[in-house]
C-alpha cells in the first residue's frame, strides 16, 4: 500500500516562494507518474503539475507553467518548488500517484490510485 506525506507549505507574501514535499513509503518496483493538485476553498480540485518517475518527464498547468518546477528524487521524494506566489495560488496541495507513465492524462484525478492528505498553501497580496 503506498502512503503519500506532503510538508512544506504555509503563508508567505505575493512574489515569495515555497518548496513542497511529498515523500512515498510502501513503493514496489514500478515508476510512478506523481502528480500535484491543488483545492481552493469552494472550488473544485486542479491539476498543477506531473513528473514520471522513470525518467523525469514533466507537464505543467497553464497557470503555473514558468513559476512552478516538479522534481523528483530517488524515486520515492517529489518536490514543487513554487516562485512568485500569486494569491490565486492559495489552496490545499496534494500529491499523488499512480503506477505508469504521465502521459496526456496527467491532469486527470481519476488517473491516480493513491493520495496525500495534503499542505495548506496560503499566499497573501
Amino acid at each position: 500500500q503506498v502512503q503519500l506525506v506532503e510538508s512544506g507549505g504555509g503563508s508567505v507574501q505575493a512574489g515569495g516562494s515555497l518548496r513542497l514535499s511529498c515523500v512515498a513509503s510502501g513503493y514496489s518496483y514500478h515508476h510512478y507518474c506523481m502528480g500535484w493538485f491543488r483545492q481552493a476553498p469552494g472550488k473544485g480540485r486542479e491539476a498543477v503539475a506531473a513528473i514520471y518517475t522513470g525518467g523525469g518527464s514533466t507537464a505543467y498547468a497553464d497557470s503555473v507553467k514558468d513559476r512552478f518546477t516538479v522534481s523528483q528524487a530517488d524515486g520515492k521524494n517529489t518536490y514543487l518548488q513554487m516562485n512568485n506566489l500569486k494569491p490565486e495560488d492559495t489552496a490545499m496541495y496534494v500529491c499523488a500517484a499512480d503506477i505508469g507513465l504521465c502521459g496526456v492524462t496527467w491532469y486527470r484525478e481519476s488517473k491516480y490510485d493513491w493520495w496525500g492528505q495534503g499542505t495548506q498553501v496560503t499566499v497573501s497580496s
